[in-house]
């Protein structure tokens, strides 16, 4: 007997370099081993490694559609990927959820109630400790969040912020919100050695 994937919806957070984006492709991995459809949407604005795909910092891939932020709707998906795509993907998943506006929160309990699991991986924190994007509202919503940790870079303890560095020196906060970056622009802290700016 096939086993049905549960409607549902699944976040996966935590800060830089804790292993969100791998843990969503291990997820999604394993519902195509089991055949099932996949769509996975990425941002517009997140071009670090490639336009069409995911990409952890260790390099690990898997195709992605762009999604401009702020068009985060069912008509925009269906202009992306057709009806009948949209219609046969039993899994939906978004990366960087941090970087798509409000309107994510909506799209994905439409996408819940038409029958979908749908996955978000982001960013819970902007680099000023304050909720990042959609991903608070999608974290109240979900029925499954999973909270991944980093490794303090100063005492190796359990890192739960993104620490942003201009010439590696803590960012002040008052700088833009949005700043894609990797290795070198961020570091992963625990509470004690994050400096707030």
């Amino acid at each position: 007997m096939l086993h049905m994937v549960n409607r549902q919806l699944e976040v996966i957070t935590g800060c830089m370099f804790s292993g969100k984006t791998e843990e969503l492709i291990r997820r999604l991995e394993r519902v195509r081993i089991a055949g099932r459809t996949i769509l996975l949407f990425k941002p517009t604005i997140d071009d670090r490694y490639a336009a069409k795909a995911i990409v952890t910092h260790y390099g690990r891939e898997f195709a992605a559609h762009e999604l401009p932020p702020g068009k985060e709707t069912i008509e925009t998906l269906i202009s992306i990927v057709g009806e009948e795509q949209l219609a046969k993907a039993s899994v939906i998943a978004f990366d960087e959820g941090n970087f798509f506006g409000e309107k994510l929160t909506q799209l994905c309990q439409d996408l819940v109630a038409m029958g979908k699991r749908v996955i978000v991986a982001g960013l819970d924190l902007t680099f000023a400790e304050e909720p990042f994007g959609p991903m608070g509202p999608l974290m109240s919503l979900s029925d499954r969040v999973d909270k991944l940790h980093a490794v303090c870079v100063k005492c190796g303890g359990v890192a739960t912020r993104s620490q942003r560095l201009i010439d590696g020196v803590p960012a002040p906060k008052d700088g833009p919100t949005i700043q894609v970056g990797g290795v070198g622009s961020y570091e992963a802290r625990c509470r004690n050695c994050y400096v707030p700016g």
